[in-house]
């Protein structure tokens, strides 16, 4: 028997009309856009929708509401922080060597041969919104995770396209103690600030999609973000441009290529500023 196509699935549930679907089909002509998405975007389906009927689908397991329940550190160990926040996935157990995986997309196969790979598991997938998988990553995955670093330890997040800044930074950083995370442009550190709540952001101000000054004016603007220090990063920057981020809010600037004794004492006094 062929399986039901989405739009099918999502008529048959009455969430949408066929109107809404010939609608979508329509805007899909031309782009690798899943039909799913596309409806999502016309604002005529919520993300559950998705989940939903990805479940009746493929026939993976729907789940909701698990952010309520306890999870062993050695579950949440399979799989760090930063990399759940990216990939939108939280590890829900271990049973005979399978990890049962909540998942945004449970379509990505490469993400799983790659987990099965590097885990030496199998890995079920399971369908989970983003919401619910971002409500569980905040309750149970960075708290456990900071926990066992120490209660004193701080979150700092690294904004950058280029990874031999991100990871030289990352390597001092670590060095003192701090818990880093990272992200390559302004649209995925705002995503993953917005998770962490971080005690200090680091960002770089030219980048692709969402460049520093506008991840920087995005927190300001947000209630929880609002408050975290900003401490911004450029190349070929003069006085002129140092002092126009200052004013403009940053609170404080560091030039590239990147000093890592520069770097930590204004990480320090950012992070001094906060505590006062």
């Amino acid at each position: 028997m062929p399986r039901k196509k989405m739009g099918e699935i999502l008529i048959e549930n009455k969430v949408i009309s066929e109107q809404d679907l010939n609608k979508a089909l329509l805007r899909q002509k031309g782009t690798k856009q899943p039909i799913g998405q596309i409806l999502e975007d016309m604002d005529v389906i919520l993300e559950e929708d998705i989940a939903q009927a990805l479940s009746t689908q493929f026939g993976f397991t729907y789940v909701k509401k698990f952010a309520q329940y306890k999870f062993p550190l050695d579950v949440l160990n399979k799989v760090d922080a930063d990399f759940a926040l990216s990939h939108m996935i939280f590890p829900l157990k271990i049973d005979n060597k399978t990890l049962y995986l909540a998942m945004s997309n449970p379509l990505d196969m490469a993400l799983q041969n790659d987990l099965s790979f590097k885990l030496g598991m199998r890995i079920s997938p399971c369908v989970a919104t983003s919401a619910e998988i971002k409500a569980a990553i905040k309750k149970h995955y960075l708290k456990e995770i900071k926990e066992q670093a120490g209660e004193q330890a701080v979150n700092i997040l690294l904004v950058d396209n280029q990874d031999i800044v991100l990871n030289a930074a990352e390597a001092a950083l670590k060095k003192e103690g701090y818990l880093v995370y990272k992200a390559k442009n302004g649209a995925e550190g705002l995503s993953i600030a917005s998770q962490l709540l971080p005690d200090l952001v680091i960002t770089e101000i030219a980048m692709p999609r969402m460049d520093g000054v506008q991840l920087y004016k995005s927190m300001r603007a947000n209630q929880d973000l609002g408050r975290i220090p900003v401490i911004a990063l450029a190349a070929r920057t003069g006085a002129e441009d140092e002092a126009r981020l200052l004013d403009m809010g940053f609170d404080d600037f560091i030039a590239k290529p990147i000093n890592p004794i520069r770097l930590l004492a204004r990480t320090r006094k950012a992070l001094r500023l906060v505590t006062k």
